[in-house]
């Protein structure tokens, strides 16, 4: 069977040898020496001055939410993992949607202004699938109406914006380390400010609150990580070049043997160092789409639907129009991406799409 996707596991002894230590030291949680040294080696590796290592990639954006103070709506893009909508509407607010760049899959900015009114308090963009959104241009209109920014960068391991970690740009960043992404720490979420106000609020608000045994300054939740999870970022960490330089090969060597096939590829914004996490297409029609889908799982290989259906579709939220969204929702595919996949079953894919696609 070929997923669309497979964790990355790192060498065993090397893992054990973290884990010997956790039960040496019999400290499993709670801001131990693992997890500190992780989020160090993390904050050396992305050339962040600053950091914090969490629980996963939803509360990190719940955290980013709560630390800005948010309240009323706050602007987002309709084509990205459920979180990003669940977790504006889990703390109070109010998503409102706005039409994404059909070349770039990420929101567009255009209709961002389009959709201030005078109850909007921030905007939350997704970097899709590691693609850089109009940094720019998003920075301008949230200048403009005295807006925040949050960026859900959980695709973004390892991309860079203008020679920066895309991390560094909004008033807060977040990434997903879940063990599906290219770095992974099984579960866990990390969340970036260049404010050190705003990194201090959230590092009380990851542990309840806590400053200090018998004090607290504010209310917090449980959203630290723990020793089990840091030995495994550490792991995957000290191999994390060569899955980056693993991930572009099979990103290149698609390029090349799809060129010639009927799909669109989304569009790289400029001066954006890209990680190559997905590799998505985009079919000229969903019938096509789901043709291909089925005739690939019809030989046991699996590609995903990502993001289907387009959250503007979600029961629990009103919404306008995002025709753009749901276009593109209907006829994209990603297909198998991971280290252990090899360049045979890529052309096997490829000549399979090619046969599906022109026939």
């Amino acid at each position: 069977m070929i997923p669309v996707t497979k964790p990355y596991l790192p060498s065993k002894q090397k893992y054990i040898q973290y884990v010997n230590g956790i039960f040496e030291r019999g400290w499993l949680t709670n801001n131990g020496p693992l997890l500190l040294e992780f989020e160090e080696k993390l904050k050396a590796f992305l050339h962040i001055k600053d950091l914090l290592l969490v629980g996963n990639g939803t509360v990190a954006l719940q955290l980013a939410i709560k630390a800005l103070d948010l309240k009323g709506e706050i602007i987002t893009t309709p084509f990205s993992y459920v979180a990003t909508t669940s977790s504006i509407v889990w703390e109070g607010c109010t998503p409102v949607f706005a039409d994404i760049d059909q070349a770039t899959l990420n929101i567009d900015p255009k209709k961002i202004e389009e959709a201030v009114t005078e109850k909007t308090s921030a905007i939350l963009a997704t970097h899709c699938f590691g693609n850089a959104c109009d940094i720019d241009a998003i920075e301008k209109i949230a200048k403009k109406h005295n807006l925040k920014v949050i960026y859900d960068a959980a695709h973004c391991f390892g991309t860079s914006y203008k020679g920066q970690s895309i991390f560094e740009f909004g008033d807060i960043s977040t990434c997903s380390l879940h063990a599906t992404k290219l770095m992974h720490s099984v579960e866990g979420g990390l969340v970036f400010a260049n404010d050190k106000s705003l990194l201090e609020r959230m590092s009380y608000m990851r542990n309840f609150g806590h400053d200090g045994p018998d004090k607290y300054n504010g209310v917090g939740i449980n959203a630290k990580n723990s020793e089990v999870h840091a030995a495994m970022g550490l792991s995957v960490l000290e191999d994390i070049d060569q899955i980056l330089r693993k991930r572009k090969e099979q990103s290149m060597l698609y390029d090349v043997i799809l060129k010639e096939m009927k799909v669109t590829k989304q569009k790289i914004q400029k001066e954006c160092t890209f990680n190559h996490a997905y590799y998505p297409v985009l079919f000229e029609n969903e019938e096509t789409a789901l043709k291909a889908k089925k005739v690939l799982e019809m030989n046991n290989i699996f590609p995903r639907r990502y993001f289907y259906p387009t959250l503007s579709t979600l029961d629990y939220i009103t919404s306008g129009a995002t025709p753009i969204s749901d276009d593109s929702a209907c006829r994209i595919l990603c297909l198998p991406m991971y280290h252990e996949l090899a360049a045979s079953e890529q052309i096997d894919i490829s000549n399979i799409l090619k046969k599906t696609v022109d026939s």
